[in-house]
């Protein structure tokens, strides 16, 4: 029961942070956002808003659960920084609208969202993303609820995690971070979309259905991620690499480029969520895939289409390629975090809130209306 107390105590610690980072955050874009009206893009610029960057990496530091903090960094330490580098430059989407307000402008820097009449942006892995549009990723009612009933299941069932084997327990959390992922990002386009007619750019399309590693990493898995690296690495190393080696083989280094900082990102969240020095098997994964997927470029060049394997053939074997490298490299690294276990306890936590709040509500209510018929009643009978 004291452990419990003091969790809980953490948690309202954490909560006070996560709203003290926050608020910080709004001033550095309100900052950023007045300094562009004074400074035109270019190195001026980007000199102003270099403190705000670095601002951004330490901020993660100052949260400490699971969900929280992974999620801010992913927002703030890498999506944000990167828009801003970008924006320094007049690029990107924070000065693709000039005339756009200060809440629009905070809201686009700070969470992956994008203004709904927009198209979907392309994915940096992809070899011709003019070729096909990315789905729009939108999801049924009934997807959804399937989904909210799944992650329900897997989070009680991870409270038995003790007794099973260490695959199956495995599975288990990855299966929690992916929905759990997924409510969160849903969660958070709710204001968004309500109050400034933005939606959140979707997070996953259907990762399990990719029939190649171009179509996992470019259209199917961490969209928002994909496109924001596209005009900061992808689209800078191309057109180096079609100075040196011509157009056709250009997106082979470009790709290379990509997942290396993607992974040197992940690292950082990484760090951000255990606080522990890199292993580097996550910079590995990464590394790894990009060098498969240029190897899948590269014969897709050469072949020219000749060699197509059908999709209830390639589907399969790109999805048994991905799950057995991240069994290999990439999920052990979270239970190296003790995800599972903090997982859970963050759970619980949340529900416990949600109970004090309900419990806060209830008694004001039944307060309010005793008070309103105590003054009703005095009212009829002075």
């Amino acid at each position: 029961m004291e452990g419990t107390e003091n969790f809980r105590e953490k948690m309202e610690g954490e909560f006070n942070n996560f709203v003290m980072v926050w608020v910080l955050v709004f001033v550095s874009f309100s900052y950023c956002y007045t300094m562009a009206k004074i400074i035109p893009s270019g190195r001026a610029r980007l000199l102003t808003i270099i403190p705000v960057m670095a601002l951004f990496l330490f901020l993660p530091l100052r949260l400490n659960t699971l969900h929280l903090c992974g999620t801010f960094a992913f927002f703030i330490a890498w999506l944000a920084n990167f828009k801003l580098l970008l924006f320094a430059f007049g690029e990107g989407p924070l000065a693709s609208d000039p005339s756009i307000s200060l809440l629009r402008f905070a809201a686009l820097a700070s969470l992956p969202i994008k203004i709904q009449q927009n198209p979907p942006p392309n994915g940096p892995y992809r070899e011709n993303p003019s070729l096909e549009k990315p789905k729009k990723g939108q999801k049924s009612p009934l997807v959804s609820t399937v989904k909210g009933v799944v992650l329900a299941v897997v989070i009680v069932a991870a409270h038995f995690s003790e007794d099973m084997h260490p695959i199956v327990s495995l599975f288990l959390l990855i299966f929690q971070m992916y929905l759990s992922l997924e409510f969160i990002l849903a969660l958070v386009a709710t204001l968004p979309r309500v109050l400034l007619g933005m939606e959140l750019a979707p997070q996953f399309n259907e990762p399990y259905l990719s029939t190649s590693l171009q179509d996992f990493w470019g259209r199917r898995w961490n969209i928002m991620a994909s496109s924001i690296l596209r005009p900061t690495v992808y689209l800078p190393t191309l057109h180096v690499s079609a100075r040196l080696f011509g157009r056709k083989w250009a997106p082979i280094p470009a790709v290379m480029a990509t997942f290396i900082v993607s992974a040197v990102m992940h690292e950082l969240i990484f760090y951000y969520m255990g606080r522990t020095a890199p292993t580097w098997h996550i910079s590995f994964f990464f590394v790894l895939h990009g060098l498969c997927l240029t190897v899948e470029l590269a014969l897709k060049k050469v072949l020219g289409g000749i060699l197509v394997l059908p999709a209830f053939v390639s589907g399969p074997l790109t999805v048994a390629f991905v799950v057995s490298t991240g069994f290999w490299l990439f999920f052990p690294q979270l239970l190296r975090l003790k995800a599972d276990v903090r997982a859970i306890e963050e759970y619980a936590a949340f529900v416990a809130f949600l109970k004090d709040i309900g419990r806060a509500l209830t008694f004001n209510l039944i307060r309010g209306y005793q008070s309103a018929t105590y003054e009703s009643f005095v009212h009829d009978y002075p």
